[in-house]
C-alpha cells in the first residue's frame, strides 16, 4: 500500500482487494501480520481525555453571574464584612455541588464506543483458523464471520453464504443487509455498499469470509467517533440568556456603586462610609440566591421529567427541551416498532389484510372486511407454508415479550404463519439449499415430500415471476400469460410505492431424476403471490406529532432507510412533506437551497453522520432550538451537536445514550411531548422567580439610593439584604419554581432562544414593581429614623420583606388572576410565605440572631401597619391581569407571565 491513495473498496472485486492488501488463500503469515500491527496499530478507538471530578466541578463557576458573586464575597471580606462573605460563598460552594452532582456522568461516550468493538475474533494466518484478540487485527488479515457475531473491523466481502448483517447501529437501516462478493460502482451509498461488513454491526444470518481493510480510528465505525470527538457541544439558551443577565447585572452594579459613591462624596461624607455603601448597594443589585434557584429548579425539574420517563443527563437540559422548535427524529425504533411484519398478502385469487402488531402471534386474515379462516383458503395456504419452510428464522416467547431470532424480514413470515396456526414443528429436514444473495434475490430450499421432492422459493417477485411458468389459483395450477404477469407487475409496483417491502412466493414439485442446480430446480415455477412487510409505526406516535403541531415544533424524519418507506411512513403518521429527500440529494444542493427545501420537505432518507450534522447547522441558521433523537452509533455526532440530544433507553446504543443530554426511559416518541410541556413549565417558572427577585433587588436599590439622597442614614444594611436575598426572597422563590403549567402550556409557538428572560414588558414591570417598593421602605423609614435608628430599620427590613410576599403573589402570573390560575393550586407557595414570616419574627424577637442582623422588637400595631401598607401592592397586579384579559384575551404567549 506504501503511500498511495487507498481504494474505494467497495468498487473492487474479490480478487482485486486481495491482490491489494497481499492476502492469500491462507491468510496472512504471522509474520507479516505483527509487522503491519506495528505499522497500523491495534484496532482500538482513539481515547478522548476525560475531565476530571476536579475539572467538572469547577466548570460549575464558568457562569458570569456566580464570578459576580465571587468578587462580591472577596470585596466583602476585604472591608471586614466577613459575615457576609462567607453567607456568599456557602450559597456559590451549594450550588456547584448541585451542579456537579447532576454532570458527573457526562462524557462517557468514547468509552462506550470502545465497549461497542468485539473483543475475540477468528481469522486464518499461515493457513490456520485460529481465534484472537479483535484489538490485533490488521489490514489484510482475513476474517471468518459467523451468524450472531459482531464484525470486528471493516471488511470487504469475499465469501459470502446467506450472509446478512444488521446495519442499523450504523447506517439507521431497519432492514439486515444481503452481503456478497461483488464489485460495486463508485458513489454507491454506505448503506447500500452490500460487499461490505463495517465493524460494530451484526452478523445475523448466514456465514462468510472478509479481507480486513481498515481497523480502530479508520473505520466508519472510527471515523463516526472521531467525528464526535470534534463536535463541540452547544450551550443551552437558558445558559446563554443567564450569562447576559449576569453582565448587565454586574455592569448595573458597578455603575451605580460608583455613581452613588461620587455622590456621597460631593456631599461631604466620609469614603469609608460611602465604600462600604457602595458595597451594600452592589450587593443589593445583585440576586445572590438567583443562581441556586435555578439550579434546584432544575434539580426538581428533572425528577417530574424521569416521572414523565424522560431521563435528563445534563442540568439545563430539561429547561432547553421546553425551549425546541425542531425534533429531528430517527425512524427505525422511534416512530416505527422495529418490529418487521406482514401486512398484506395477495395471492392469484384475492389480496387479504394481516392484522396483529409486533412479534406475538396474535391476529387476523381479513378479505372484504371480514375474517377469514387462512387455511380454508388453499392458494393463501400454501403461500404461508411455503414462506414458513423457506425460512431459518424462529418464533419464541421469553421473558418480556415474543422475540424472533433471525432477520426480522423472515421473522414476519414465520409470524404470519403463527397466526394462522403454522409452525415447522413437523417439517421434514431440508435436503438442500440455494442460499440468498443480492444477486440472485431469491432463496430455495427442497424438501422430501410424499412422492418425491419439492422446492420451496421465496424473493423479490419479479423474479420470481420470470422465472415462473405457472400460477395456484383456486385449487389448482394453471399457465402464467403475459396479461397476468404484467398485471402482477403493477400491483407489486403499487406495493412498493405505498412503502412496503415486497417478497414473492413459488414452488415447483422436482421431477426424478433432475439434477439439483439453481438453474434446473429454480425454473419453471408455481407462482403463489406476495406479501407487503412494513415495519409498522408506533401507536402512539401520530398523536405525538399531532401534539408536537400544535405547539409549534417542527418534526423532520432522518433516517438511514430507503425513500418510499419513510415517506410513506410519514405519510401514516401524518407528517406533511413535500417528497423525500436522499443523502445524495442532500450533496447536490448548497446550504441556500437546502435551507429553502427543508421548510417543505420532512423526509430525508438514505443519510449519513455527516449528512445529520449539516442539516443541524442549516436548522441551527435560523436560530431554531434543534432537538435531535437516535439510537445508533452513526446518530452520536448529531445528539451531541443538537441543542438537545434524545437517545432511546431500550433500544440505544451505549454510544447513543452517552453523547445524549436525555434518555428516553420508555423510548416512546410521546414521552418528548411531555418532556416539552415540562420544560416549558420550567423556563416559565425560571422567568417568573427571576424576574420576582430583580423586582426585590430593585425595592433594595432604591431603598439605599434614595435615602441617600434624601440624607439619610444608610436604610438596610448589607446583611440584612443578604438575609432578604438568600433566605426570604429565596424561599418563595423555590416555591414559585414549582408552579404548574399554564392551561395553554402547549398551543403556543416555543420562544425565541433569542430573546432575553427579561423582554420589554418583563423590564417594565420589574421597574415599576420595584420603585414601588423601595418608595414604600423609605416611607416606613423616615417616620421613625430619628427617634429610633434601630427600631426605623427594623420596620423598613420587615416592611419590604412583607411587601415583597405580596408581591410574589403577582408574579405567579401577569396574564390569569389569582381565581382563575388558582388561589391554592401551589400550596408550596403559601407554606413558604408562612416560613419567611416566622422566619422574620424569629429575626426580630431573638436577642443573638437581633445582635447579628441589627433589629429591634416590633410592636403588633407595626405589623399591621406594615401589611396594609403592602396590600395595594397586590391589589394593582390583581386589577393589571383583569385589564390584560379583557383587552387582549388569555392567548398571550409567555413573555407576559
Amino acid at each position: 500500500m506504501g503511500g498511495r491513495p487507498l481504494p474505494d473498496w467497495y468498487t473492487l472485486s474479490a480478487e482485486e482487494v486481495r491482490r491489494e492488501l497481499g492476502t492469500g488463500l491462507l491468510g496472512l503469515s504471522p509474520g507479516e501480520a505483527e509487522e503491519r500491527l506495528q505499522r497500523y496499530g491495534k484496532n482500538v478507538l482513539r481515547e478522548e481525555a476525560r475531565e476530571t471530578r476536579l475539572q467538572v466541578f469547577l466548570r460549575q463557576f464558568k457562569s458570569v453571574l456566580i464570578v459576580i458573586l465571587v468578587i462580591a464575597a472577596a470585596i466583602s471580606f476585604l472591608v471586614g464584612e466577613a459575615v457576609d462573605a462567607a453567607a456568599i460563598l456557602i450559597i456559590v460552594v451549594l450550588n456547584a455541588i448541585l451542579g456537579f452532582s447532576q454532570e458527573w456522568q457526562a462524557g462517557e461516550a468514547i468509552e462506550a464506543l470502545k465497549k461497542m468493538l468485539v473483543q475475540r475474533a477468528v481469522v486464518v494466518r499461515g493457513g490456520e483458523q485460529q481465534e484472537i484478540d479483535a484489538s490485533g487485527l490488521v489490514p489484510g488479515d482475513l476474517v471468518i464471520l459467523e451468524m450472531g457475531e459482531r464484525v470486528p473491523a471493516d471488511l470487504s466481502i469475499v465469501e459470502a453464504t446467506s450472509l446478512e448483517v444488521d446495519e442499523a447501529p450504523l447506517t439507521g437501516e431497519s432492514s439486515p443487509v444481503e452481503k456478497a462478493p461483488d464489485s460495486l460502482p463508485a458513489g454507491t451509498a454506505l448503506a447500500e455498499q452490500s460487499n461490505m461488513a463495517f465493524a460494530g454491526t451484526t452478523v445475523v444470518n448466514g456465514r462468510g469470509r472478509g479481507v480486513v481493510v481498515a481497523t480502530g480510528m479508520n473505520t466508519e465505525f472510527g471515523m463516526i467517533a472521531g467525528l464526535s470527538q470534534r463536535v463541540e457541544e452547544e450551550t443551552t439558551p437558558l445558559s446563554r440568556q443567564m450569562d447576559r443577565l449576569g453582565r448587565d447585572l454586574g455592569l448595573i452594579a458597578v455603575g451605580i456603586a460608583v455613581f452613588v459613591v461620587a455622590v456621597g462624596l460631593l456631599q461631604q461624607r466620609g469614603f469609608l462610609e460611602m465604600f462600604l455603601i457602595g458595597v451594600s448597594l452592589a450587593v443589593a443589585v445583585i440576586p445572590e440566591g438567583l443562581p441556586a434557584v435555578v439550579t434546584l429548579t432544575l434539580a426538581l425539574g428533572i425528577k417530574n421529567m424521569m416521572r414523565r420517563n424522560c431521563l435528563i443527563r445534563h442540568l439545563p437540559a430539561s429547561e432547553t427541551l421546553g425551549a425546541v422548535s425542531v425534533i429531528c427524529t430517527d425512524k427505525t425504533g422511534t416512530l416505527t416498532r422495529n418490529e418487521m411484519a406482514v401486512v398484506r398478502v395477495k395471492t392469484p385469487d384475492a389480496e387479504v389484510a394481516v392484522t396483529g402488531t409486533g412479534y406475538a402471534p396474535d391476529g387476523e386474515f381479513i378479505r372484504e372486511g371480514s375474517p377469514i379462516d387462512p387455511l380454508a383458503d388453499p392458494g393463501l395456504a400454501r403461500f404461508l407454508r411455503t414462506v414458513l419452510l423457506c425460512n431459518h428464522a424462529t418464533l419464541s416467547l421469553e421473558e418480556g415479550g415474543w422475540r424472533i431470532f433471525g432477520t426480522p424480514t423472515e421473522g414476519a413470515f414465520v409470524v404470519a404463519a403463527a397466526k394462522a396456526g403454522l409452525s415447522r414443528e413437523d417439517a421434514p429436514e431440508a435436503a438442500r439449499e440455494f442460499s440468498f444473495n443480492s444477486t440472485r434475490k431469491r432463496m430455495t430450499i427442497i424438501y422430501p415430500e410424499e412422492g418425491g421432492y419439492v422446492a420451496y422459493v421465496k424473493g423479490a417477485p419479479e423474479v420470481l415471476l420470470a422465472r415462473s411458468s405457472r400460477l395456484f389459483r383456486g385449487d389448482s395450477v394453471v399457465p402464467l400469460t403475459d396479461d397476468i404477469r404484467e398485471a402482477l407487475l403493477a400491483e407489486i409496483g403499487d406495493y412498493a410505492s405505498g412503502g412496503l417491502r415486497v417478497l414473492g412466493a413459488a414452488y415447483r414439485p422436482l421431477p426424478d431424476g433432475l439434477e439439483w442446480t439453481e438453474e434446473t430446480v429454480e425454473t419453471d415455477l408455481i407462482f403463489l403471490g406476495f406479501a407487503g412487510i412494513v415495519d409498522p409505526p408506533r401507536p402512539e406516535a401520530a398523536e405525538a406529532i399531532r401534539l408536537c403541531r400544535s405547539a409549534g415544533i417542527d418534526v423532520i424524519m432522518i433516517t438511514g432507510d430507503n425513500p418510499l418507506t419513510a415517506y410513506a411512513i410519514a405519510r401514516d403518521l401524518g407528517l406533511s412533506s413535500v417528497g423525500a429527500l436522499t443523502g445524495t440529494d442532500l450533496e447536490a444542493l448548497a446550504d441556500d437551497e437546502l435551507e429553502n427545501r427543508l421548510r417543505t420537505t420532512k423526509v430525508l432518507s438514505r443519510v449519513t453522520a455527516e449528512h445529520k450534522l449539516r442539516v443541524i447547522d442549516i436548522l441551527a441558521r435560523d436560530r431554531e432550538v434543534i432537538a435531535m433523537t437516535g439510537d445508533g452509533v452513526n446518530d452520536a455526532p448529531a445528539l451531541k451537536k443538537a441543542s438537545i440530544g434524545i437517545a432511546m433507553g431500550i433500544k440505544g446504543t451505549d454510544v447513543a445514550k452517552e453523547s445524549s443530554d436525555m434518555v428516553l426511559v420508555d423510548d416512546n416518541f410521546a414521552s418528548i411531548v411531555a418532556g416539552v410541556e415540562e420544560g416549558r413549565r420550567e423556563y416559565d417558572n425560571i422567568a417568573r422567580f427571576t424576574r420576582y427577585l430583580l423586582s426585590s433587588n430593585v425595592g433594595e436599590m432604591v431603598a439605599i439610593v434614595g435615602g441617600l439622597l434624601l440624607g439619610l442614614p444608610l436604610i438596610l444594611i448589607p446583611i440584612q439584604i443578604l438575609w432578604i436575598n438568600l433566605v426570604t426572597d429565596g424561599l418563595t422563590a423555590i416555591a414559585l419554581g414549582l408552579e404548574p403549567a399554564e392551561r395553554d402550556v402547549m398551543q403556543r409557538r416555543p420562544r425565541d432562544p433569542g430573546e432575553s428572560i427579561l423582554t420589554r414588558n418583563a423590564y417594565l414591570i420589574v421597574l415599576i414593581l420595584g420603585v414601588w417598593l423601595g418608595f414604600l421602605t423609605i416611607y416606613v423609614f423616615l417616620g421613625l429614623y430619628e427617634a429610633d435608628l434601630d427600631r426605623a430599620r427594623t420596620m423598613a427590613f420587615s416592611g419590604l420583606i412583607i411587601f415583597e410576599l405580596y408581591n410574589v403573589l403577582n408574579f405567579r402570573s401577569f396574564r390569569f388572576p389569582l381565581h382563575r390560575s388558582g388561589l391554592f393550586s401551589n400550596p408550596t407557595l403559601f407554606f413558604a410565605i408562612l416560613g419567611s414570616l416566622a422566619l422574620q419574627a424569629l429575626v426580630v424577637y431573638v436577642p443573638v440572631l437581633q445582635t447579628f442582623l441589627g433589629t429591634a422588637p416590633l410592636t403588633l400595631g407595626d405589623w399591621g401597619l406594615l401589611a396594609l401598607l403592602g396590600l395595594p401592592v397586590l391589589l394593582a397586579g390583581e386589577v393589571y391581569k383583569i385589564i390584560v384579559l379583557r383587552s387582549r384575551g388569555a392567548g398571550e404567549g409567555p413573555a407576559a407571565s
